[in-house]
């Protein structure tokens, strides 16, 4: 399927077959995809939790509660899903962390250009942090780049998938320790295979027309 058809048929999956499953290399592959999201300055503040098993669905499952309780069987009846976790801070061993491997992928030519990143990243996250006071914003912002990565990823791998906000991010960071690891839940994503009754699939797509969302200059 090509770009544009993708971005005209791709939708958000309202209900899975629960037997139908991802193959391993197929998931693999958008792992990869997703692994090499583009980010401001290549910050990268984010981490992903990888559900495949039944009982590790299960545990996600167990936020979606209360009013979230329509997206519980989405999750468990995916082929996998996924928790987009982003940073609550960025720290200075962090920064060093992401410098040392753009040395190791070969990206400075010289201890001048290798200094030059550190102090532009550096530059960035205290403006956000100090200037603009809206650090985890901007983190978050990066994570939902890595969200639009792969739901076009997997609209082009002929995989459903499905957002969600609908979730107890209390309940998720709990059960999964996120807080003492420095991280939060933004977003989960369940991927799979529709199913044949998901009402969704069969409405019409609709969009705002070019002429309310384009400004040509």
């Amino acid at each position: 399927m090509d770009t544009l058809a993708t971005a005209k048929t791709r939708y958000a999956t309202k209900a899975y077959d629960a037997e139908k499953k991802i193959p391993q290399a197929q998931f693999e592959k958008l792992l990869e995809i997703l692994r090499f999201s583009p980010s401001s300055v290549n910050i990268q503040p984010w981490h992903f939790l990888i559900a495949e098993t039944d009982e590790a669905k299960q545990r996600i499952a167990s936020a979606l509660t209360g009013n979230y309780i329509y997206n519980a069987a989405k999750v468990l009846n995916s082929s996998h899903t996924l928790v987009f976790c982003t940073r609550t801070d960025i720290s200075a061993e962090y920064l060093e962390q992401l410098l040392q491997q753009d040395d190791v992928s070969g990206r400075f030519k010289d201890e001048k250009a290798k200094q030059g990143q550190r102090d532009t990243r550096q530059g960035y996250v205290e403006f956000y942090r100090n200037e603009l006071k809206n650090l985890p914003a901007w983190m978050e912002n990066q994570t939902y780049l890595a969200l639009g990565q792969l739901l076009f990823a997997a609209g082009l791998e002929g995989i459903d998938a499905t957002p969600m906000e609908g979730f107890d991010r209390d309940l998720i960071n709990k059960e999964f320790d996120l807080t003492e690891k420095g991280l939060k839940a933004s977003v989960i994503v369940s991927l799979g295979y529709r199913s044949e009754n998901d009402f969704n699939a069969k409405l019409p797509k609709s969009r705002l027309s070019d002429e309310v969302v384009f400004t040509r200059l």
